[in-house]
């Protein structure tokens, strides 16, 4: 055995993690490691290559970045004082991202084969390394759920800011549309009543107007029926000295031609005329109005799906969770993903479906994961089934679609954090790694089926009853 340099047993003595070890164990951790000095923008390691031991850094900077979907971001730094790389029990084979010198850097590396005789002669050296390796692992995984939230955020931003955009346009054209029908509507009321009807005909006017206004939300006739309808009602307007003009308004209603007809026998000319006008400009009010409802009451339902499936608002101790609402606020989430590939969705709950205890954004974001993962694994016009079902004490949630399944080569790998088989870029390799954990943190397992053309990802969840 060879005797370290006293240069560098001090500096190893006075090193701040290992400072409180033994001595001796100090010497050890000299006589076995080497001295390395790596320049400024050095690989230390590479996230393709395995880590190569131990590594105690005695000055300058060492950093790790890593790109999970939301950019590139520096998830951990070293400094003088630090220890990295391969502690004792670990499993790491390859870090998540280079291990970079952020300026000129010197560590004393033990290589992977001596670990062992390190655990067996340094006892307290390696319980060093053991409380390192957990905090490690404790802010790991703390990043992992930071950047799959942020991953998770866009995804549902990009979801929701698509299923806004058709209601709130809707919305804005109908509320820009409205002020000139409001002025049309109050002209034509001050034309009727200036044109002296007689009761009669005002009666007949009134309910013509009430027939129409009746439907609510107007009806929406194939585009060639309607305009055939359009055409068809101008004609008899024209035909009677009435404006045409009025067809369109009028064709979106449940006006019929008898209705017109018992007009056209008690009034004419001009008349006539007034009355199709302050039918079609309250017509055209209600259309607008109604579109309105309809618009807000979408955006209100969104918004509404929304929070149920962050939970904003839960406390933060488990509680029963409904997940047949957390479901179906998820496939809300991703209905525009789904409709963009043709992709169709289907949910089936077993009636009476008891709760789970835990949390409800979380149980979301494992269902979020599973059906987007499923999404992307269909070809376009495939087909995703969620169903949920009750078995003995648990709560059974398949995730099932008809894609071309996961080889056998990777079936054991595809819950391993980092792992991916989709594109640089486009995988995190981080989804169903969160999957497991949140479904063990609920006391819960999940399972995986697969082959060509069905792929069933299982989660058993204990069921609780609601007093």
């Amino acid at each position: 055995m060879s005797t370290p340099s006293l240069s560098l047993l001090e500096r190893l003595t006075a090193h701040r993690t290992l400072s409180a070890a033994p001595q001796e164990q100090i010497a050890w951790l000299g006589a076995h490691g080497v001295l390395r000095h790596l320049d400024s923008g050095a690989v230390l390691t590479s996230m393709k290559g395995q880590v190569e031991g131990l590594h105690v850094v005695l000055s300058g900077h060492l950093s790790i970045h890593v790109d999970r979907g939301a950019g590139r971001r520096k998830i951990m730094e070293w400094r003088g004082g630090d220890v990295t790389g391969l502690m004792p029990y670990s499993r790491l084979v390859a870090p998540p991202g280079d291990v970079v010198a952020e300026e000129p850097t010197e560590v004393v590396t033990v290589y992977r084969e001596d670990i062992p005789e390190m655990i067996r002669e340094c006892q307290e050296l390696t319980a060093i390394f053991v409380h390192i390796m957990v905090d490690r692992a404790r802010h790991f995984t703390s990043s992992y759920l930071h950047d799959e939230k942020l991953v998770s955020l866009g995804k549902l931003s990009a979801g929701l800011a698509h299923e806004l955009n058709n209601p709130a346009s809707a919305l804005a054209r109908s509320a820009n549309a409205l002020p000139e029908s409001l002025r049309g509507a109050d002209l034509a009321a001050w034309n009727l009543g200036a044109a002296g009807l007689r009761k009669e005909q005002i009666a007949a006017v009134e309910k013509v107007r009430a027939a129409c206004l009746a439907c609510g939300i107007p009806s929406v006739l194939p585009p060639l029926e309607q305009e055939q309808r359009e055409e068809s009602i101008a004609g008899w307007l024209a035909s009677h000295g009435a404006e045409t003009a009025f067809a369109e308004a009028l064709a979106s209603t449940e006006i019929t031609f008898e209705m017109l007809n018992e007009l056209a026998g008690l009034m004419d000319g001009q008349l006539l005329d007034t009355a199709v006008e302050w039918i079609a400009a309250g017509s055209t009010t209600r259309r607008l109005a109604s579109e309105i409802h309809e618009a807000a009451s979408r955006i209100h339902d969104l918004v509404g799906a929304i929070k149920e499936f962050t939970q904003m608002d839960r406390a933060a101790v488990p509680e029963p969770v409904n997940v047949e609402r957390g479901l179906a606020s998820t496939l809300v989430v991703l209905r525009a993903k789904a409709k963009s590939k043709s992709v169709r969705l289907s949910l089936n709950i077993e009636n009476d479906l008891p709760p789970v205890k835990g949390f409800g954004g979380e149980l979301n974001q494992v269902w979020a994961n599973l059906i987007d993962n499923a999404i992307d694994a269909v070809s376009e016009g495939g087909r995703v089934e969620l169903f949920a079902n009750r078995r003995d004490s648990d709560v059974v949630i398949r995730v099932i679609d008809d894609g071309p399944g996961v080889s056998t080569d990777i079936r054991d790998r595809i819950f391993d954090p980092f792992f991916t088989t989709k594109p640089v870029g486009q995988g995190t390799g981080l989804g169903l790694d969160i999957v497991r954990r949140l479904v063990q943190r609920h006391n819960g397992q999940i399972e995986l089926d697969s082959k060509p053309g069905r792929t069933e990802f299982r989660v058993t969840l204990p069921a609780t009853e609601v007093s």
